[in-house]
C-alpha cells in the first residue's frame, strides 16, 4: 500500500539554498527507528532511496528537500533496498518478502520471498537480475521481468553482506562464521573462491573496488580488511587489515562496529561509518586516512556516494544495543555532505 508521508519529511529551505556556504545539510527526513540503508539513484544526484526499521521505503527528492513518495512493508522492518532504475525499487523485509515498487504508478508488487529475513538486495545491471541474501542461508537470483526465482544458492550460514563486482558480472557474499565467497553471475553453479575473513569477528559490510580488483570488508571489532581477488601469492601479500572507529578515553580504548562502507566512484577511495558516530574517508591503496568528519549524534548506519562522487549521504540512527541513548530522543536522520577532492582524492594524485 502506497503511503503519502509528507509528515515524515516536511519541506524546509530548498536544497540549493541550504547548502549555500555550507558543505553539509541535515535533510528534512526523520524516523523513530533505525535507518537500514541510503542509496543514490544510479542516474542522478536528485533522488535518495531510504529504507528503515519503521517498515517504510522512501524516495526522497534532494533538490526539493522533501519526501516524494513512500511505501510500506505491512509493518515489517526493512533491512535493505536498492534501485532497479529511475522508476523502480526493490526492498526486503524481516518477514522474508521481496517487493518491487513503481514510482510512476505507485504500484507495489511482492515478487517473492525467503523463509527468513532478507538482509541484502542488489540489482545487477549487466544481466537485469536481482540478488537477495537472507538469514535463511541462501542467496536468491530473481528475474523482475517475469518474477520467478531463477536460482537459489545455498550458503554456509546466515547472509550478512552482499556486494556486486562492477555491474554484476560477479558478486561477493559474506555470511556468519566469517565466511566469504565469490560467485560468477554468468555461471553460479559453482563458487569461484571460498575464503575466511581475515577479521576475527562478525562481518558487517562488504563492498567491491570500483576497478573490480578486490573488496573491503568490515566487522564488529573496529577493523576493516583490504582484500584482492587475484589469488596469486604476489597479489595476496598486498592484502591487509587496519584498526578504525575506536575512541580512547581515560587510557581505555573503546571499540565500535564498522557498520557501513561506500566507494567513491572515481578515486577508489572509500568512506566508512561506525557506531562511534564518525565517518572516515580512506585511501586503501596508500594505507592512509584522508579525513574524518565531525562526530554525529548516534551510530552511522549507512553511507553512500552519489553516482558522480560529489556528495555523500550519511544515515545517523540508533542501534539500541550500541548507542548509549539515555534520555536523548530516538530519531534517525540523514545528512547530505558535499565532498571535495581534498577529502576524497588520493594525495598521490593531487
Amino acid at each position: 500500500m502506497m503511503a503519502n508521508l509528507e509528515s515524515r519529511g516536511t519541506i524546509s529551505s530548498k536544497f540549493g539554498d541550504s547548502m549555500n556556504g555550507r558543505n553539509e545539510v541535515k535533510l528534512s527526513f526523520n524516523t523513530s527507528e533505525t535507518i537500514s540503508s541510503v542509496r543514490f539513484s544510479p542516474n542522478s544526484n536528485q533522488y535518495l532511496l531510504i529504507s528503515s526499521w519503521d517498515s517504510h521505503v522512501t524516495l526522497f527528492d534532494i533538490h526539493a528537500n522533501r519526501v516524494k513518495t513512500s511505501y510500506d512493508h505491512d509493518g515489517c522492518p526493512i533491512l535493505d533496498s536498492c534501485f532497479q532504475d529511475r522508476a523502480h525499487s526493490f526492498s526486503g523485509s524481516i518477514d522474508g518478502k521481496i517487493r518491487m515498487y513503481d514510482f510512476y504508478t505507485y504500484i507495489q508488487t511482492v515478487i517473492g520471498e525467503h523463509e527468513k529475513a532478507v538482509k541484502a538486495t542488489e540489482f545487477a545491471r549487466d544481466s537485469g537480475l536481482l540478488l537477495t541474501g537472507s538469514w535463511d542461508s541462501t542467496v536468491k537470483i530473481w528475474d523482475p521481468r517475469s518474477k520467478p526465482c531463477v536460482r537459489t544458492l545455498t550458503q554456509p550460514d546466515k547472509v550478512y553482506a552482499l556486494a556486486l563486482i562492477g555491474d554484476g558480472e560477479k558478486f561477493i557474499v559474506g555470511t556468519a562464521g566469517r565466511k566469504v565467497a565469490v560467485w560468477d553471475m554468468r555461471n553460479p553453479s559453482y563458487i569461484l573462491q571460498r575464503r575466511e575473513s581475515s577479521l576475527k569477528y562478525q562481518t558487517r559490510c562488504i563492498k567491491a573496488f570500483p576497478n573490480k580488483q578486490g573488496f573491503v570488508l568490515s566487522s564488529i571489532e573496529g577493523r576493516v580488511a583490504f582484500e584482492y581477488l587475484d589469488s596469486s601469492p604476489d597479489v595476496q601479500r598486498k592484502k591487509y587489515a587496519f584498526k578504525c572507529h575506536r575512541i580512547k578515553d581515560d587510557g581505555l580504548e573503546k571499540i565500535y562496529p564498522v557498520n557501513t562502507l561506500s566507494f567513491h566512484p572515481k578515486y577508489n577511495t572509500f568512506a566508512s561509518g561506525g557506531s562511534d558516530g564518525f565517518v572516515n574517508i580512506w585511501d586503501g591503496y596508500n594505507k592512509k586516512r584522508l579525513c574524518q568528519f565531525h562526530r554525529y549524534p548516534m551510530s552511522i548506519t549507512s553511507v553512500n556516494f552519489s553516482v558522480d562522487g560529489s556528495h555523500l549521504a550519511i544515515a545517523c540512527s540508533p542501534l539500541i544495543q550500541e548507542d548509549e541513548l539515555g534520555d536523548k530522543p530516538i530519531e534517525g536522520s540523514i545528512y547530505l555532505r558535499s565532498v571535495t577532492d581534498h577529502e576524497t582524492k588520493p594525495k598521490t594524485l593531487v
